[in-house]
């Protein structure tokens, strides 16, 4: 990874670490006093060792002279021991609180990053979303997320403790032996140095992984999505072998970033021991006289006899003991900062997926204006981009009034689903597109998709109940509101005739229920917005011909008196809009009514004797088969009896 792009990561993650609150700083704290409860129990342990062990001996001034000891009672080292009982407790009972805060700080930290990222993809609407499959998304908002915890509930404290109690066991030793707080304190850089040497490329071998586990998880989503399909033309075994690949690419780079870990782990372990084992010698041949360096005053103590009794050098293994106790606990947080650099290296890989997510350029809509109804809505020389600025749509004009209803059609790809989503302010524009005089940017959008019904060809039902599904934008809706809604949906005596009736179940991706009934529970839900405007894309789609005979006519009944806008491929079923727009490349081809424009030669006569050719069971009366054939007669009976074909999504 590019050192420069790693950087600003690093810069923007530790700029996050405020929606920890006190929790961060809490562990830390902790942490600092754990250190110095430490270094006061290596004293304590070694002052008892030193007691118990050499008592109060002392070496001879001469050569020919026998040691000189005295007894010691154990009851002189009562306090300490009950010291060190408590010092004992005191540092389980930091350790316990330094590890609920830093997990508090990570947790408050996912859930503020999940937030953001919720946010974003909101306000960067559906339009942008199904740019990615829907594992995709999920692998960012769970793992990726996730992989943020330790950077923050370790990592970052962790750093300054690395600091601290190196420096703290530095000012404890030094003062009593300078040689043994020189070799730590020229051993302590190897750990760090090695290190950043072996785990200069985990950051970006976690983002490799990353990136695989992402586009694994969204073509495992999508494959089993799809599983009917793909048995059905006889694919399982080829997708299976597709899956093994990318499976098997996954595999290779996790274990790739694990050889790092483990190699890293490897390395600090080994100067760490070397360090230790270098203090052991130094103190071993200082006890058997071979060095005599390093010691202030008195050869082996802190502070020299002034017993005249005493004809000696008193000698005691405090010094070394003390510092040998102290000389793991000085390498453990470097060897502790090693451990979690990995969680700083899948921090960073994670950020990155984060971060080109949040700086994502959204629709702006900042506005704070509220409209009480919707009495006008016109579009002048309006030009539709997607979230990457690409024009997907106009410039075109046009303007709807109160209680008229506007249909939109044309080929796929022609623009149709654009121009709806950048009017639910899904997707950025260009020009003016006017609501009451309004332009649609200066709106409040929270309160302005109130005033909307928006009803889709694909039935989004959620995982609960039939309950919480029409209740979705007021939970608080009576049982009587509800039933009234269903029935005009014309679904209220399916509900009625399951056994939990408003409480019956509805599962992920709207199981148990057929497309006809996920359909009306949704158009259920749209009324229930008591909207002005209806929003309508493909409403019939994939319903069989008496499921879509009642969700056309409960559309009907609610839209009575109110403004509609609706895409669709049936041509057949538009007799009742006051005015078709006609899109073909972006562009407004033909505008008119039905009548008007099905006895016009143009691309939409084309596409109704298209429409009505791929209908099984239709009788035609005077269909013209070329240009100079008669005009379609609008008045002509149309028997449709098969169920109608799917339409196409835009």
């Amino acid at each position: 990874m590019d050192k420069s792009l790693e950087k600003s990561l690093l810069v923007w993650l530790k700029a996050q670490k405020k929606a920890c609150g006190l929790f961060l700083k809490l562990s830390l704290w902790l942490g600092m006093i754990s250190a110095v409860a430490m270094v006061a129990q290596a004293y304590i342990i070694a002052t008892i060792l030193d007691g118990v062990i050499m008592g109060q001996q002392v070496v001879p001034l001469t050569d020919n002279a026998q040691m000189v000891s005295s007894s010691v009672s154990i009851d002189t080292y009562t306090p300490h021991f009950i010291a060190l009982i408590a010092l004992m407790l005191l540092r389980a009972l930091l350790a316990y609180g330094r590890e609920r805060a830093s997990f508090e700080a990570g947790k408050r930290l996912r859930g503020h990053i999940r937030a953001a990222v919720m946010d974003k993809l909101t306000k960067l609407g559906p339009a942008f979303i199904k740019g990615k499959p829907a594992g995709s998304w999920a692998s960012i908002v769970l793992e990726q997320v996730e992989d943020l915890q330790d950077f923050y509930a370790r990592y970052l404290p962790q750093i300054s403790l690395a600091g601290f109690i190196p420096i703290l066991i530095l000012a404890a030793v030094f003062p009593i032996n300078w040689a043994a707080g020189l070799i730590l304190l020229l051993t302590a850089p190897l750990i760090p140095m090695f290190m950043i040497l072996v785990g200069m490329g985990a950051a970006d071998a976690n983002r490799k992984n990353f990136s695989a586990l992402a586009r694994l998880s969204g073509h495992f989503m999508d494959r089993l999505k799809g599983l009917s399909t793909l048995k059905l033309f006889h694919r399982g075994d080829a997708e299976l072998k597709v899956i093994a690949t990318a499976s098997e690419e996954f595999r290779s780079r996790t274990m790739s970033v694990l050889r790092m870990a483990f190699l890293s782990s490897a390395v600090l372990e080994f100067f760490a021991a070397v360090s230790i084992a270098v203090l052991a010698v130094y103190f071993g041949f200082s006890y058997l006289g071979h060095l005599d360096f390093g010691y202030y005053g008195a050869h082996a103590n802190i502070s020299s006899s002034t017993d005249p009794q005493i004809v000696g050098i008193p000698f005691s293994l405090f010094t070394g003991l003390f510092i040998l106790i102290l000389a793991p606990e000085f390498y453990q947080p470097l060897r502790d900062m090693g451990t979690h650099y990995h969680a700083k290296a899948q921090a960073v890989g994670a950020a990155e997926a984060l971060i080109t997510l949040l700086e994502h350029p959204e629709p702006e809509f900042v506005g704070q204006v509220r409209i009480n109804s919707i009495e006008t809505l016109s579009a002048d020389h309006l030009e539709v981009f997607s979230v990457d600025g690409t024009r997907l749509l106009g410039p075109l004009s046009f303007e709807l009034k109160d209680n008229q209803r506007l249909a939109l059609v044309g080929p796929s790809g022609a623009g149709k689903t654009s121009l709806l989503n950048a009017l639910l302010g899904f997707l950025p524009y260009k020009g003016h597109l006017l609501i009451n005089g309004h332009e649609l940017s200066a709106l409040d959008l929270a309160h302005w998709r109130q005033h909307l019904a928006w009803l889709g060809q694909e039935p989004q039902l959620f995982h609960g109940t039939v309950r919480d599904n029409v209740a979705l934008a007021d939970p608080t809706l009576p049982d009587d509101t509800l039933w009234h809604l269903l029935a005009e949906a014309n679904i209220s005596d399916f509900v009625k005739a399951q056994p939990l009736g408003l409480d019956s179940p509805v599962g992920e991706q709207s199981s148990g229920l057929s497309v006809g009934q996920a359909q009306r529970i949704a158009l259920a839900r749209a009324l229930g917005q008591k909207a002005s405007l209806f929003v309508l894309d493909e409403p019939t789609a994939s319903l069989d011909s008496q499921c879509e005979q009642a969700v056309s006519s409960a559309l009907n009944r609610a839209m009575m008196d109110k403004m509609c806008i609706m895409v669709t491929h049936r041509l057949d079923q538009l007799d009742q809009m006051d005015t078709i727009l006609v899109l073909d490349k972006g562009l407004i081809v033909q505008r008119g009514d039905f009548t008007t424009l099905s006895n016009t030669h143009g691309l939409f006569q084309t596409l109704l004797r298209e429409n009505i050719e791929s209908v099984a069971d239709i009788e035609l009366v005077s269909l013209p088969t070329s240009a100079s054939d008669t005009p379609l007669n609008s008045d002509a009976p149309l028997d449709i009896a098969a169920e109608p074909t799917k339409g196409e999504a835009q």
